[in-house]
């Protein structure tokens, strides 16, 4: 294995976290605001890039940066090594609530899809790029542009999914229809495009968006029921206008209730 070896427990039920066992010289690396807690006699280390090849040189730093900023993610990331005798722990936690999705990237031929926002840690030696896609509809309509993040190699990788997860075994041309936003990540050998939903009345009245993506087998795919995206969506909705005024939502009169009030601010 190029990627070390690491063990792993995840607890909790609606935000988790997963805690990571390190033996003496592995580490594991982490996006930048995912730490939770660690054990005395870890090193915690800011790597340039996403640290898979520890010795890749100047250019090759810039390389791994230069991904991380196509995937808007920050150009550091961090890495956690046991660098004392005896096994210790480090944890990392959920960004809200759903579930940690642990990915044996060895069990899918090396390499899983995911989206940009997924990804949560890794064990050292994990790469962690970027994905484009050759379909245009895809690129200008697939809520994640033409870019995803793929993690690659044979150790472990941990991704975040929202809300409940669901895992889905594709079979040879069996097609799953999913809201973009909706998709955690997916093995490489499952066609990803982006198909219009069809008809005046769901183009205008439907409320579900213009697109939505078909997934075709063979392969396994993960899909969330609470997107990051759809959760920013309702707290804004439901947030107070200017003022900290409450909008009174249990009111029978609504935004004319605000009007009558003096609220009249579009």
């Amino acid at each position: 294995m190029t990627a070390h070896e690491i063990d792993y427990r995840i607890y909790g039920e609606e935000m988790q976290y997963v805690e990571i066992e390190l033996d003496p010289q592995e580490g594991v690396v982490a996006e930048a605001g995912s730490f939770m807690m660690m054990d005395d006699g870890i090193k915690m280390e800011t790597i340039f890039g996403d640290g898979s090849q520890k010795d890749s040189g100047f250019l090759g730093k810039i390389l791994g940066a230069g991904k991380r900023i196509l995937t808007g993610e920050s150009l550091f990331m961090t890495a956690f090594y046991n660098n004392v005798s005896g096994k210790k722990n480090v944890s990392f936690a959920s960004p809200y609530p759903g579930k940690i999705v642990p990915i044996d990237l060895s069990e899918f031929r090396g390499k899983f899809v995911c989206q940009k926002d997924a990804f949560l840690c890794a064990a050292k030696g994990v790469s962690v790029g970027i994905e484009f896609s050759k379909k245009l509809g895809r690129g200008l309509f697939g809520g994640e542009g033409f870019i995803m993040q793929k993690l690659e190699g044979d150790g472990m990788a941990f991704v975040h999914a929202g809300g409940t997860m669901s895992k889905k075994v594709l079979q040879s041309g069996e097609i799953l229809k999913v809201d973009t936003g909706c998709i955690v990540g997916f093995t490489q050998d499952v066609d990803y495009d982006i198909e219009f939903v069809g008809g005046i009345k769901n183009t205008v009245f439907g409320g579900e968006g213009l697109f939505f993506a078909k997934l075709q087998g063979p392969g396994t795919v993960y899909i969330q029921s609470l997107p990051f995206s759809r959760l920013a969506g309702r707290v804004l909705a439901t947030a107070p206008r200017g003022g900290g005024k409450d909008r009174g939502e249990g009111s029978i009169l609504g935004g004319i209730g605000d009007i009558l009030d003096g609220d009249n601010r579009f």
